[in-house]
């Protein structure tokens, strides 16, 4: 079992688990979860995480919407960016494959599909994964690939502050290479012929990112059957790399913050005062200024953490960079897979040069993957092209934009007054549903299908948001 390559697979259906996990189990280990919240908590007591995952969309507790789906894809590349993530969904319209391919899924698969032809893209998948592991840093993108003035301010700040003794935090959108440029720092400081320790506080259970920082003594809790070190000494004078740091919990920040001023911390059960000679660093892609303001995150931790900031861009404002990565890319892949290049006309050129990459560098990354998949050695059209991106939202309306949040009452009843006076035939009910529907989906979207998220943004609680999307789905 050990030597098959591990494959999680998440669907509500057992009639479908069953028959995948018998059919896929001589070339697969398989892992069976039948919720988001399941297969997340799966994957965190794996010792390694699995290489590939086949997920259904519509999962509990929303089964006919793709929003647990979705939220999925993005929890599963937060804890393993390497894992390779296909979508078998009966939820197949070409809207939500786009979608799931945006949030970093690397194929979508409508049901029914056969089990044979399942399994050869899953090894089709897990081929192009060993490639990128397997490759070296440039073909990893494991190096800053561009020339735009963006990037090459990024790559000063890089080699700047790769040196320093202070810690530096990376922020930047999901996909935009925040783990690339701290894979930078490092390499390009003293610090290379020292230990390498990233944690992603996003993948790993509350109760374990104490004793995986700081190490703990025997009997600390149960299960723990010999002192153990953590990151923090393990590093020794390394690099510790703290991934989404906005979901460090609160308490745990106060302890991040007295190792980031003193050096100093204590195993889970001891009182024995260590020192830390790592350097930390750190990503996120939230704003911690706002997430300070709701009190989710110490000001004094931000500011310390903070001592150098960098902000990665993301690709839509990169220019030509778009053209380079989609050549770099597509030389590698096709020379993994031992396929000729494809290569793209005029139209399709100035299709993905004015695409804006909502996934960014990984959503190109799967791009150019299917493409050299279907289209080996071949000169692709907008026709080839167009289905792999995602359209862009569209444009409000100078109707909706003039009826949106009016800064005092005054100004909502003049707003209200004219919308009233342009309709032949208004019905406040349709309004105040569509507004709701329109600000859910929106934040949806903003949030990757995070409820909880999105839930926050709307000023809601998860539970309320749950069933107002209930109430449309039975409309």
């Amino acid at each position: 079992m050990a030597d098959k390559p591990s494959l999680l697979l998440v669907d509500d259906d057992p009639l479908i688990t069953d028959t995948l996990a018998y059919a896929l189990g001589k070339d697969f280990e398989v892992l069976v979860a039948d919720s988001r919240k399941s297969a997340v908590a799966m994957v965190r007591r794996q010792h390694a995480p699995p290489q590939l995952a086949l997920v259904d969309l519509g999962l509990p507790p929303v089964p006919h919407r793709p929003d647990e789906g979705f939220a999925l894809i993005t929890e599963l590349l937060a804890h393993s960016p390497e894992m390779k993530i296909l979508v078998l969904s009966g939820q197949n319209d070409a809207a939500n494959a786009r979608h799931a391919r945006t949030l970093g899924a690397a194929d979508f698969v409508a049901k029914p599909c056969e089990a044979d032809a399942l399994k050869k893209l899953l090894l089709h998948a897990l081929q192009f994964r060993s490639a990128e592991i397997s490759g070296d840093a440039e073909a990893k993108g494991e190096q800053l690939i561009g020339a735009s003035p963006m990037l090459e301010k990024l790559k000063s700040q890089i080699s700047q502050y790769a040196d320093s003794p202070f810690p530096a935090l990376i922020e930047g959108e999901s996909g935009s290479g925040k783990e690339v440029v701290a894979a930078s720092l490092h390499r390009l400081s003293w610090r290379r012929a020292q230990p390498w320790f990233a944690l992603n506080c996003a993948a790993i259970a509350p109760t374990l990112v104490e004793p995986t920082l700081f190490g703990y003594s025997k009997g600390a809790f149960t299960g723990a059957v010999a002192n153990k070190s953590g990151y923090f000494e393990d590093a020794e004078e390394g690099t510790l790399f703290l991934d989404e740091i906005g979901e460090l919990p609160l308490e745990l920040q106060a302890k991040l913050l007295r190792v980031l001023e003193n050096g100093e911390f204590q195993r889970v059960g001891e009182t024995q005062q260590r020192i830390s000679h790592a350097r930390v660093i750190a990503a996120t892609n939230r704003d911690l200024r706002q997430e300070i303001k709701s009190g989710r995150f110490r000001a004094d931790l931000y500011h310390r953490l903070s001592v150098f900031s960098i902000s990665v861009p993301p690709l839509r404002e990169m220019g030509e960079d778009k053209m380079l990565l989609l050549a770099h890319f597509t030389r590698f892949y096709a020379e993994q897979a031992k396929l000729a290049p494809f290569t793209l006309d005029p139209g399709a050129t100035a299709l993905w040069r004015g695409y804006r990459f909502p996934g960014n560098v990984r959503e190109l990354k799967n791009i150019v993957i299917r493409l050299s998949t279907k289209y080996p050695g071949q000169k692709l059209s907008v026709l080839e092209l167009e289905p792999e991106l995602e359209p862009a939202a569209p444009q409000e309306t100078p109707a909706a934009a003039e009826i949106g949040p009016p800064s005092d009452p005054q100004t909502l009843i003049e707003q209200a007054q004219r919308h009233l006076q342009r309709e032949r035939a208004f019905n406040l009910d349709s309004m105040l549903k569509a507004w709701e529907q329109g600000y859910i989906e929106a934040a949806m979207r903003l949030t990757h299908g995070n409820v909880s998220q999105a839930a926050k943004l709307l000023g809601i609680n998860r539970t309320t948001l749950y069933s107002r999307m209930d109430q449309q789905d039975r409309k």
